[in-house]
């Protein structure tokens, strides 16, 4: 087993609480570094037992709730109504194509990306610009990694993602209040840091469909929104793209969309933020979402007093 020394991003062991209902019950493992490594590239319940008897501040969100409790539009805009909608959703013979200003165009199905890109475990933080928040474990792999494959054209600035369109078997697509299909981007920058994740699995299962399956962005340091969801098409271009919520209402929803509390939604606050699965308790919002040394020289020189 590699043991793979902690990066700077990963929330600190003494603020994570593992939940009963997907560890195991077993002793803190004890085998030389463990208290200061995070088990990149390990199983999960391996990394879960390290984490076995940690109390802090950031409890691991129950599984269960994350499972069902979903932003996922294309289904329900009601988040308690997702998981009960996805039944008819197939994600059989998923394929992503990469395209735009690449070396030359290819086609990915699953296995494809199961091969190329050894699955990863990461513990998030993620923040919904509805002002509540959750603590995901992520299994996965860095974007950079699947960038690096892509070899990108010097010309390319911007990475544009897609998600499928299927009214038939979504029936939030239904609406033509969307812009359907589902589209966000990343500037090239953002999408190299470490932190830009895909995603393939949660809890050290498979990536259930209502939270995205087979493949999802995972950005921390933003907004939940511009994780979009059951990726089929990424394309790398010179030009800003346009994407699904910053059409729908920039003055809400901007492009680059980093958390940040001291610029207010239209409509509530940004300073606070509910902790999902304590209704009760409220935490102050952190620039970035916590994730500032990892992505603020990203925005050096930017006036975040704006809305971007």
């Amino acid at each position: 087993m590699k043991i793979i020394k902690k990066p700077d991003w990963a929330i600190p062991e003494s603020q994570v609480t593992p939940q009963a209902d997907y560890l195991t019950r077993r002793k803190l493992l004890k085998a030389a570094g463990f208290g200061s490594a995070l088990l990149l590239g390990t199983p999960y319940d391996t990394m879960a037992q390290a984490f076995e008897s940690i109390q802090g501040g950031d409890k691991i969100t129950p599984k269960k709730l994350v499972k069902t409790y979903n932003n996922f539009y294309e289904f329900s805009e009601k988040k308690e109504d997702v998981h009960r909608l996805t039944g008819n959703f197939n994600t059989s013979g998923w394929k992503i194509k990469i395209g735009g200003l690449v070396e030359k165009e290819l086609t990915l199905d699953m296995d494809d990306i199961k091969r190329l890109f050894p699955v990863e475990q990461r513990i998030y933080k993620f923040r919904c610009v509805e002002a509540w928040a959750m603590t995901v474990p992520w299994g996965g792999f860095s974007l950079a990694k699947l960038v690096a494959h892509a070899k990108p054209l010097s010309g390319a600035q911007h990475v544009e993602f897609k998600s499928f369109y299927r009214p038939k078997e979504a029936p939030g697509q239904a609406t033509s209040y969307y812009s359907w299909p589902y589209s966000e981007g990343l500037s090239l920058a953002e999408a190299t840091n470490d932190l830009a994740f895909l995603s393939t699995g949660i809890y050290g299962e498979d990536l259930p469909k209502q939270n995205g399956a087979p493949i999802r962005l995972v950005t921390p340091w933003k907004y939940g929104f511009k994780s979009i969801k059951s990726i089929v098409e990424i394309n790398f271009v010179k030009k800003q793209p346009d994407t699904l919520w910053n059409q729908l209402a920039p003055r809400e929803y901007g492009y680059y969309a980093n958390v940040n509390p001291n610029v207010d939604h239209p409509r509530w606050s940004q300073k606070s933020h509910k902790v999902l699965g304590e209704w009760f308790k409220r935490e102050p919002t952190k620039i970035f979402n916590g994730y500032e040394a990892q992505v603020g020289d990203l925005y050096k020189g930017w006036d975040l007093s704006k809305l971007y």
